[in-house]
C-alpha cells in the first residue's frame, strides 16, 4: 500500500504526481514535495538559490492542488543525491517520484545523475519519469512476472492500483530468454504460461481485466518492446537487491554498470517505470 510518497520537484516529477492523484488508492497518501538547494561558495549566491528553491517549491505545490492536510513542502540544503536518500528514510516513504535524464549505463553515474545514484542506494520503490517522456492518464499497466518475491510484490502493487480504475487492464509479461522454436513448434498460449497463472488468479481475484503475453529473447529488450507496442501507460517490475547486509550502502555492480534488467528498462522503456524493491 502506498502511504506515503515522496516526490523529489521537477517538472516530470509534478506531472506524474498529478496523474497518480486520478488513482483512487493514491489519494489518501501523504505527500512530501521536496526541493534541494545544493551548497554555495558564498552568502549572496545560498541566498539566492534559497529564494529560487523557494519559489520553485511554491509553484510545485500550487501546480499539484493537493489537500494542504496532505501535503508538506520541505525546503533542504545538500548534495541533492543524499537528501533524496536520507528524506526518504525520515519520512518513511512508500515510493520516491523522481525525474531522469535516462542517462546510460556509467555516463550516469561519470555524470552525477541523482535518480541513478538513489536507484543505486535506496531500497524504497522509486517511480522513475524521463524528461522526454509525455506522462498518460493511467489504465494499461505492464508488470514483469517472473517466480521472485520482488516480481510479486510488483503484481500487488499494479493490482492494488487498478482496482479501483474504470476500464483499466494489467498486462502480465513473462519473458523466456531461452526459448527457441523449431520449424513448425507452435509456442505456448500465454494464458497457459504455468508462471503466468498465479498471477492470472490474482488478477481475477482482484477484478482487474488482464492480457497476457509471453515474448521471447532478452527480457529488458522484449519487455520495452512489448510496453512500446501495447501503448503502456507504466510498466512495473521488481528490483531486488542483491547486495549483502553489510554491503547497503555501496553499489550494486549490476546496476553500475546497466547489466540488471531493471537499469536497462529505467533506460529504455518509452513511459514511466516504477521499481519495486
Amino acid at each position: 500500500m502506498i502511504e506515503k510518497i515522496l516526490l523529489a520537484n521537477s517538472e516530470t516529477g509534478q506531472a506524474m504526481l498529478k496523474t497518480l492523484m486520478d488513482i483512487p488508492v493514491i489519494q489518501r497518501a501523504q505527500v512530501t514535495v521536496l526541493q534541494v538547494v545544493p551548497p554555495q561558495v558564498t552568502a549572496e549566491a545560498m541566498t539566492e538559490k534559497w529564494e529560487l528553491g523557494g519559489k520553485s517549491l511554491a509553484s510545485a505545490i500550487q501546480f499539484l492542488n493537493l489537500d494542504p492536510t496532505k501535503v508538506t513542502a520541505m525546503l533542504r540544503e545538500g548534495d541533492p543525491k543524499d537528501v533524496v536518500c536520507k528524506v526518504a528514510e525520515e519520512v518513511d516513504s512508500d515510493l520516491i517520484i523522481m525525474g531522469s535524464r535516462g542517462l546510460k549505463r556509467i555516463q550516469a553515474i561519470l555524470e552525477n545523475s541523482v535518480s541513478q545514484y538513489v536507484f543505486q542506494l535506496s531500497s524504497r520503490p522509486m517511480l522513475l519519469i524521463r524528461d522526454d517522456l509525455f506522462v498518460k492518464k493511467i489504465n494499461r499497466v505492464m508488470v514483469a512476472i517472473d517466480k521472485s518475491e520482488s516480481a510479486q510484490q510488483a503484481l500487488k502493487l499494479a493490482l492494488t492500483l487498478l482496482r479501483d480504475v474504470k476500464n483499466s487492464q494489467i498486462i502480465l509479461a513473462h519473458t523466456n530468454a531461452d526459448l527457441k522454436l523449431k520449424p513448425g513448434e507452435i509456442a505456448v498460449n500465454p494464458n497457459e504460461d504455468p508462471v503466468l497463472q498465479p498471477a492470472i488468479a490474482e488478477a481475477k481475484k482482484y477484478g482487474v481485466a488482464f492480457k497476457c503475453v509471453a515474448p521471447e529473447g532478452k527480457p529488458g529488450a522484449r519487455i520495452c518492446q512489448t510496453a512500446e507496442e501495447l501503448n503502456v501507460d507504466l510498466l512495473i517490475l521488481g528490483s531486488p537487491d542483491r547486495r549483502p547486509s553489510v554491503a547497503k550502502g555501496l553499489p550494486d555492480l549490476d546496476r553500475l554498470l546497466g547489466q540488471s534488467l531493471s537499469d536497462y528498462v529505467r533506460v529504455y522503456a518509452n513511459c514511466p517505470v516504477l521499481l519495486v524493491r
